[in-house]
């Protein structure tokens, strides 16, 4: 039995000695996987480019804002992302226009839309609600919810109103109390006014379709004209804006 000591004894003593080079070893393995502080940073600076949200533009209307009879890249959202994007301004335009909206169907929506984040909101309702004689205070009062549920949301968005005239078949007292609708929710809100965004497209026949209410290509740039001039300013002061 005393003999079986000598051996025993050398291979626990060569156990230990593997059990020291693996701890050794497994040292070494977990610095080289441990990441210095540079490679922290830099990993810290992709997720966060990763992760930070980009501008949203929110173009909420009917069919002109759709771009009905034409393809998408033709409609004036579309035409608003080009502008942008040649000033290498970093904002998404979102076109959600849908042919046939009214100002109540926008209010029945504007929850929907909301649940993603946006940072301005254009709202090009109330021509649909105008043909089909809609009392004007009725269309007030749903523009004036899409408004106030956008800034309960978001209370930094800015927000658009495009105005829209009312067709002379309806007499002029309508036309009248429709066109104050624009003019009373810009001041009674605070919000921005395109005055009429069809401005040099209605009633011109070459820039309309043969409906003689839709806008083509050519009216479409002119709709994009109108609203980038009350739309740049507000991405202007968004780009001056503190992070």
């Amino acid at each position: 039995m005393l003999k079986l000591y000598p051996c025993l004894l050398a291979s626990v003593l060569l156990l230990l000695g593997c059990g020291e080079e693996t701890a050794e070893s497994s040292a070494r393995n977990t610095a080289d996987r441990t990441p210095t502080v540079a490679q922290s940073l830099a990993a810290n600076r992709t997720t966060e480019q990763q992760t930070k949200r980009k501008p949203v533009v929110v173009a909420m209307g009917n069919s002109i804002t759709a771009g009905y009879g034409l393809s998408p890249d033709q409609a004036f959202p579309a035409l608003l992302q080009q502008k942008i994007d040649s000033l290498n301004w970093n904002f998404e335009v979102v076109n959600a226009g849908v042919s046939g909206e009214t100002s109540a169907g926008g209010l029945s929506r504007i929850d929907w839309l909301l649940q993603r984040p946006l940072d301005v909101l254009i709202i090009e309702l109330g021509g649909n609600d105008m043909l089909r004689g809609i009392p004007p205070e009725v269309t007030k009062q749903n523009l004036r919810g899409i408004i106030t549920r956008t800034r309960d949301r978001y209370p930094d968005a800015q927000i658009i109103l495009a105005g829209m005239e009312a067709l002379p078949g309806h007499g002029e007292a309508y036309a009248r109390a429709f066109r104050t609708i624009y003019q009373d929710l810009a001041r009674e809100e605070n919000v921005l006014l395109i005055p009429f965004i069809l401005d040099g497209v209605a009633g011109v026949p070459e820039f309309n379709l043969d409906d003689g209410i839709h806008p083509t290509a050519q009216g479409h740039r002119i709709v994009a004209r109108n609203v980038w001039e009350v739309l740049r300013p507000a991405l202007e002061s968004l780009q001056d804006a503190p992070a």
